[in-house]
């Protein structure tokens, strides 16, 4: 996998990365291309970064045959300032801040989905950061910030402290609508056709293949399938914390809903009711078409089968597994007009 973005980043005053932004990114980009920036620069490394001039990049511009393909770079060049330039030949443990936001690039640009790119390494690479209405500022930085923003009548407002930016602050994938962007993170995969409500969330190496609606907690790992509705407050269980080593995956026409949630993955066509969270260890009792008991078994041993309905029974509190007959329909006329 390898990968090339031309960007711009910020660093602070002792030199270290903060961030970086690529308006012009390439997965698997064209050899005329490779050849035109080793004319600048040596990219046989396995990853690595350069400072490229106006010239440098226009150089390359006029060497790329698909140069039209990428508007940004002229841009880039007619701004007059210095440019950063940051390649992957392969996909290996991330060595860098700039390597760490080009594979986040790539997963928001949905050139690779969630799961199929190495991201051993990414939190040692990313500072936690102050992200403010002027920008990224380094943590050991910010109090002269507030306070020069202050001397000169202005507010610098802190909009978090993480090591994750919002992803619509770099860019937005087409045909999607965020309705808060602060709770969806750079890395976040969104396919054309998602709806992210106002409760929904999508964390980064996370994602919906599109068209789904979002309005609960899609975790670190997961990828919902299309035509999926994770309910208000519905969640997912994601690998950041809590020991899982499982990756979830939600398939297509699937309904979590409100206030549900699963620890197992879900096959297509699987509805889990409101309230009800299923763990692996969930104790399910699997009912046949005639409404009788045939089997006892842990959840997890349902794992990705399609077509399962999950209720608790409302006397007896037991978790039950049925036949789902009725598969979820998004609202066709609120995903034709996203």
């Amino acid at each position: 996998m390898f990968s090339i973005g031309i960007g711009r980043g910020t660093q602070n005053k002792q030199g270290n990365w903060l961030e970086a932004f690529y308006p012009c990114i390439w997965l698997n980009p064209p050899q005329s291309l490779v050849g035109a920036i080793a004319g600048f620069c040596d990219v046989s490394a396995a990853q690595g970064t350069a400072e490229l001039s106006p010239d440098d990049l226009a150089g390359i511009l006029a060497g790329f045959e698909a140069g039209a393909d990428a508007p940004g770079l002229q841009a880039l060049i007619d701004s007059g300032r210095t440019t950063t330039l940051c390649w992957m030949q392969s996909d290996g443990p991330i060595e860098s801040t700039p390597a760490a936001y080009l594979k986040l690039h790539l997963l928001s640009r949905c050139l690779v989905r969630p799961n199929e790119v190495n991201l051993e390494g990414i939190f040692a690479q990313l500072p936690n950061v102050a992200w403010t209405s002027q920008g990224a500022v380094d943590l050991g930085e910010i109090d002269d910030a507030i306070l020069s923003a202050r001397l000169n009548h202005q507010h610098l407002e802190v909009l978090s402290v993480d090591k994750f930016p919002k992803l619509t602050n770099y860019l937005i994938p087409p045909g999607v609508r965020i309705a808060d962007s602060a709770r969806v993170r750079l890395g976040a995969y969104l396919g054309q056709g998602t709806t992210v409500m106002h409760e929904g969330f999508i964390n980064f190496n996370a994602g919906a293949e599109g068209p789904n609606m979002v309005e609960g907690r899609i975790s670190q790992g997961v990828f919902v399938a299309k035509g999926s509705d994770l309910g208000g407050s519905a969640s997912t269980a994601g690998t950041l914390s809590g020991g899982g080593n499982e990756v979830l995956s939600i398939g297509e026409d699937c309904l979590i809903s409100a206030n549900a949630g699963t620890g197992i993955s879900l096959g297509d066509r699987c509805t889990i009711e409101a309230g009800l969270y299923i763990t692996p260890g969930t104790v399910v009792d699997v009912i046949d078409e005639n409404g009788q008991s045939v089997e006892t078994l842990k959840a997890r041993e349902l794992s990705g089968h399609s077509d399962l309905l999950f209720i608790r029974h409302s006397q007896s509190g037991t978790v039950q597994c049925r036949t789902n007959r009725h598969a979820i329909a998004l609202n066709e006329a609120l995903h034709q007009h996203n």
